[in-house]
């Protein structure tokens, strides 16, 4: 079985970095994306399970990939978690009615992501925590 996929949608390759450690360290593997424009085209073509997605991005800030997914049959069923440096106080509730599973504030808890994670995609977890280290 396929270890669950997670897209990393964001502009700092260093935040990019440290979550592929800390997610495969975890038994996910994960694909990424620099900018909303990417992050359709790698959305399609890589099928993840789950979407870790900032707000603040060239070409397309997060609300637009948003949108585009929700409207987008093959990926609108995808969850995706927000993970950005924005203010939650006018961004949280935009970001859950825009579809978005979870929003997070930069820098995250680990375990709070995680544990997020896990209860976005249980079925996958199952797998992925069948898998050994």
């Amino acid at each position: 079985m396929d270890k669950p996929k997670i897209l990393i949608v964001d502009d700092d390759p260093d935040l990019r970095r440290a979550l592929t450690i800390r997610l495969r360290a975890s038994h996910y593997d994960t694909v990424q994306a620099s900018d909303g424009y990417s992050a359709i085209a790698v959305a399609q073509k890589e099928q993840p399970n789950l979407i870790i997605l900032d707000l603040g991005l060239p070409a397309g800030d997060g609300f637009v990939v948003l949108e585009r997914l929700r409207g987008n049959d093959a990926l609108s069923s995808i969850p995706v978690i927000v993970l950005t440096a924005r203010d939650p106080q006018s961004n949280e509730h935009k970001t859950l009615q825009a579809g978005a599973l979870a929003f997070f504030q930069k820098p995250v808890d680990n375990s709070d992501l995680l544990d997020m994670i896990r209860t976005a995609m249980p079925n996958a977890w199952s797998a992925a925590a069948a898998l050994p280290s």
